[in-house]
């Protein structure tokens, strides 16, 4: 597994060897012996698969807040899409910095995204299929998000966005009191 740093230092770019002959491929995305043996060791307790059936479908930015903070790795499992974070941890050298990578079925990439960063996405291509692991479960009482317009994306859209009523409504970014705060060392 090819393991790469982003610009936002916990951030990271997993992509799995693919094994192809004429009938496809074989990929295994998750390993944790592989990844322990890459200092990533999380406890994975729930998978989560979304479907959008509509390019611009734009689900973001989210987060879980504690006690129920969770890591994510997220992957494409059908079609395309536009993958964010956010640092929102207070007092982070990249608080508020943004990072942003492609995700398709093809490329096979996947996006690690710790605790304390906002989460987003926007699908480029019909009936398009996240996947996504967490080492916490689902919280109603935690769950938040930020609004996707106030964040300074860039998230090429060709047409407005397709938003839940949720998305649509979330505070902006400079209205947002995060309740993460940067535990590391510059």
């Amino acid at each position: 597994m090819q393991i790469e740093e982003t610009t936002l230092p916990g951030v990271l770019v997993l992509t799995p060897k693919r094994h192809g002959d004429a009938r496809g491929f074989f990929s295994e995305s998750w390993n944790r012996k592989t990844l322990c043996e890459n200092g990533i060791d999380l406890d994975f307790v729930q998978d989560n698969h979304s479907l959008s059936a509509n390019p611009n479908t734009l689900r973001g930015m989210h987060y879980q807040s504690p006690p129920h903070a969770q890591d994510k790795l997220v992957r494409c499992g059908k079609g395309a899409l536009f993958d964010v974070v956010v640092d929102i941890r207070k007092g982070s050298p990249t608080y508020h910095q943004v990072f942003g990578i492609e995700l398709t079925a093809k490329n096979g990439r996947q996006l690690l995204v710790p605790k304390g960063f906002l989460h987003g996405f926007v699908t480029k291509a019909p009936d398009t299929e996240i996947c996504y692991k967490c080492t916490d479960y689902y919280a109603p009482d935690c769950d938040g998000a930020v609004r996707w317009d106030s964040c300074g994306i860039d998230w090429g859209l060709n047409a407005a966005p397709i938003l839940s009523d949720k998305d649509a409504a979330a505070p902006a970014l400079t209205e947002f009191d995060s309740p993460f705060y940067w535990e590391g060392t510059a």
